[in-house]
């Protein structure tokens, strides 16, 4: 049986700090979760933490070769613990996200706490450093927020659901440059345990009606001109739409999950089994897949206890 989830990726990834424009910058770790930093006139934004305070101390080391100016917001993207649970370290003024992505921390952030914790064993460095209980958003809003830094235009998008219901982007529209989360990866596996699938491609298309140029997917390295931000859109979304259509053919002919899951692995191995986390990330895709085709409209909670099972019934051969 295969290792579960990344337990054997234990290898340290290189780090990089790219400047994107006067405003932006991303901070990337060879297909480990990204952060993406906002550089205003008079304050900083932090979009998603990384996984520990301890983590984020890298994050905020980087910030400071920059800028002395106050990181005064944390947004997060999207709720995953491997996203938020460093955001304590930036002491921020105020955490933001969508109310959907707050209604899911309400509903399932214990769960999903111990569920990526258990998963991700490197990603969780100094794990101990995290505060005790949920990271919570101070302000929330629904489908468009504008903050002003001095002169410069931040808009924090929801544009569809796609990688989870609460998935917000950051957008400069000055600069042309945007921040995905989890709705665009390149060279790397998007999760979709929390998926909504029929969603998604929609989103990717009105993320590219903005037309920007410089793209800071969720994973991989950032996207520096229109044709490498065209390829990841492009990619996420033959995934996605490539999984569930299998998925869907599958369980329309009345096969079992593992029997689908089986079948679409082998399908999609040739031309994705390269990207990072694909091992780890197919049982769980497929899972929600053959939920979304068969009548569960809404993501199931995934917990530690659930993880390991569907691990061992999909995997054991």
């Amino acid at each position: 049986m295969k290792t579960f989830a990344s337990h054997a990726d234990l290898e340290i990834k290189k780090v990089s700090f790219d400047k994107l424009s006067d405003h932006a910058y991303a901070y990337t770790a060879e297909g480990d979760p990204n952060t993406g930093i906002v550089v205003g006139d008079d304050a900083v934004m932090v979009i998603d933490t990384q996984a520990t305070p301890v983590m984020a101390q890298d994050v905020i080391r980087r910030i400071r070769e920059v800028t002395d100016k106050p990181i005064k917001y944390v947004l997060l993207s999207h709720y995953h613990a491997v996203r938020v649970l460093g955001a304590s370290a930036y002491q921020p003024e105020h955490i933001i996200a969508s109310q959907d992505t707050y209604d899911l921390i309400v509903e399932r952030g214990e769960q999903d706490k111990a569920s990526e914790i258990g998963r991700f064993p490197r990603l969780f460095q100094n794990v101990e450093s995290v505060p005790p209980g949920m990271t919570w958003p101070t302000i929330t809003f629904t489908g468009k927020m504008t903050l002003w830094f001095g002169k410069l235009e931040v808009q924090i998008l929801q544009l569809g659901r796609g990688h989870t219901k609460g998935d917000t982007v950051v957008w400069l529209p000055q600069d042309k440059v945007l921040f995905s989360g989890d709705l665009v990866e390149f060279d790397a596996t998007p999760y979709a345990g929390d998926a909504y699938f029929q969603d998604w491609p929609q989103t990717l298309d009105n993320i590219a009606a903005l037309q920007p140029e410089k793209l800071v997917p969720g994973r991989g390295p950032a996207l520096r001109t229109p044709d490498e931000v065209s390829a990841g859109l492009a990619g996420t979304k033959a995934f996605v739409s490539e999984l569930y259509a299998s998925v869907k053919a599958g369980a329309g002919a009345g096969r079992d999950l593992k029997a689908v899951y089986r079948e679409t692995y082998e399908r999609l191995a040739p031309k994705y089994g390269q990207w990072v986390i694909f091992a780890h990330c197919m049982p769980f895709d497929v899972t929600r897949a053959y939920d979304e085709a068969t009548g569960y409209p809404d993501p199931r909670i995934w917990t530690a206890e659930r993880d390991l099972a569907m691990w061992q019934a999909l995997e054991r051969d």
